[in-house]
């Protein structure tokens, strides 16, 4: 039996045990509404389900290239290696939770012999090891057939721009805390970077998703914040406007956020509101000025990224006054500022409002400066409600649907990160020598590589999938930044060690990358939240 029949007998037969298990775990939380009275389960099937999602869609990967007459020898071992790791997952997590699984009648499928023997030699240190030295061997690039022809042509563009523009700098503006240079934005503008996903009649490329996915990677191992997340704000705020603009608005910022001409923060956070976003208690009340149509914003924001050097924030403001109607009453402006440099601003308009900010210090992800923003009597034209008066109260959904983007993003950006981890672990490994060897040829250091490489793909594989198939409902890219995030936290870490004591210096990118892909899991949904509310919530409604 092949490495790719392997992986396919034991991702069918996961698949089946795990779709029973939803099915149960939906039947006893009424379909995802009681989730809360089952949080440890949930979080568990979700996190499983989202495993084999993965394995699925590397296996699925290598059969494509395979039937095109393209194969790739290493993504079909790390294919089967995924695959049994996921499987061995689901099969330990029943036998410790029998009775939540409830999957008696199908658990038999994946104690068969053929699947347990397909387990161990998918999981065979040996195997895992010709992992590690393929990928060491390969300096641990990743040059894998995109099937795309324009998202194999931006991964150059995109992998040059980062190591000839971002690479020299990103260490510097880590170890500084700079604020990504305007020299850069400039550039990166230049190249096309800001309009991949939106669509040529409003300024963008057009380009699709999965090449804006590319490109993101590329830039995040790079630089996360420096260059890979550049472009996140702006995909956050395209896509509300996309879904959910008028068309004079569309028409209006879509070509400047293309261009590069307009920098977007996003403002949802609130020091006391953080992924409960139907909570959002900054008020919007209706104010004329000079006799014009407009809205008085107070209160206070968190977390908001880049929001100095941006020439507008995509907030999230409460203009009903009801809280009962949670997100029913909340509504997305687009809201104007003057660009400032450093770690503090004050911004005030000539219509009497105040927006003060201050940057909360961060041990990574620098570059940007996320802010924490007093908001006073601060005025905003009607204009600038997206939507206009059918985006009355219609914010929380355009936001989630800009959220989702930003959460297809992430996934890309993890990817990004971990990929700069393995390449420069693969790199100090055949350098460094202890008693005798090199760091490659001893076979602990092996066995390593090969775990992330093969890990790193699973995720890279779910991400692509997101993006080829984006819905801003869809669960595949909340799926992907699930996955990823811890991917890259746990690829960082062993680079990390495999570099020793040289790994905690703030002198090697190793440690940046440690410290940046350790906010992956926390932002655009923190884990547990797109664990219980979002994935799991999808996925137990969907078995019911």
């Amino acid at each position: 039996m092949s490495d790719l029949e392997s992986a396919r007998l034991l991702v069918d037969a996961a698949q089946e045990v795990m779709t029973a298990a939803l099915a149960h775990a939906s039947q006893v939380t009424n379909g995802g509404a009681d989730i809360d009275a089952h949080q440890v389960h949930t979080e568990r099937v979700t996190y499983l389900a989202t495993q084999m999602r993965a394995a699925h869609e590397l296996t699925a990967t290598g059969e494509r290239l395979a039937a095109a007459g393209r194969r790739d020898a290493l993504l079909e071992a790390e294919a089967w290696a995924y695959a049994a790791e996921a499987t061995h997952a689901l099969a330990s997590a029943v036998e410790a939770a029998w009775d939540d699984f409830g999957v008696a009648e199908v658990v038999g499928r994946i104690q068969a012999q053929a699947v347990r023997e397909a387990v161990r030699s998918g999981l065979a240190e040996a195997r895992i090891r010709e992992i590690g030295k393929a990928r060491i061997a390969a300096g641990g690039v990743n040059n894998l057939d995109l099937e795309d022809e324009v998202a194999t042509l931006t991964r150059t563009l995109a992998r040059d721009f980062g190591k000839n523009e971002v690479v020299p700098i990103a260490q510097d503006i880590h170890r500084q805390d700079l604020l990504v240079p305007e020299s850069l934005i400039t550039k990166f503008a230049e190249q096309g970077f800001f309009g991949s996903s939106i669509p040529e009649k409003y300024g963008g490329t057009g380009m699709g998703d999965l090449p804006m996915i590319v490109i993101t990677e590329e830039l995040s191992a790079a630089s996360l914040a420096a260059a890979g997340s550049l472009t996140t704000r702006p995909e956050i705020l395209s896509k509300a406007l996309l879904t959910g603009g008028t068309e004079e608005q569309k028409q209006v910022w879509l070509p400047k956020l293309a261009s590069g001409e307009v920098i977007v923060a996003v403002a949802v956070t609130e020091p006391d509101i953080g992924s409960d976003t139907a909570s959002v208690q900054v008020k919007a009340e209706p104010a004329e000025y000079n006799g014009q149509r407009g809205w008085r914003i107070n209160g206070a924001k968190a977390w908001s990224t880049f929001s100095g050097r941006a020439d507008v924030l995509a907030m999230l403001v409460r203009t009903d006054p009801d809280v009962s109607k949670g997100g029913r009453g909340l509504s997305l402006f687009i809201v104007p500022k003057a660009p400032y440099l450093g770690h503090e601003w004050r911004h005030e308009q000539p219509e009497g409002g105040v927006m003060t900010g201050t940057a909360n210090p961060t041990p990574g992800y620098r570059g940007m400066h996320s802010f924490t923003i007093a908001i006073d009597n601060y005025w905003v034209s009607h204009d600038n409600l997206v939507g206009g008066d059918t985006g009355l109260g219609n914010g929380f959904s355009m936001q989630m649907g800009g959220f989702a983007a930003g959460r297809l993003q992430t996934g890309g950006r993890a990817c990004g990160v971990a990929q700069a981890a393995v390449e420069k672990a693969c790199q100090y490994v055949v350098q460094r020598k202890q008693f005798g060897l090199t760091l490659a040829e001893y076979q602990l250091t092996q066995h390593r590589i090969g775990e992330m490489s093969y890990r790193l793909a699973a995720a890279r594989q779910l991400t692509y999938a997101a993006a080829r198939n984006f819905d801003t409902r869809g669960l595949e890219a909340p799926m992907a930044k699930l996955l990823s995030c811890d991917v890259a936290v746990a690829v960082t870490q062993a680079a990390q060690q495999l570099h020793g004591g040289w790994g905690y210096s703030e002198e090697d990118p190793v440690s940046r990358y440690v410290v940046d892909a350790l906010v992956l899991p926390i932002f655009e949904g923190v884990k547990p939240i797109l664990e219980l509310k979002v994935v799991g919530r999808g996925l137990l409604a969907a078995a019911r």
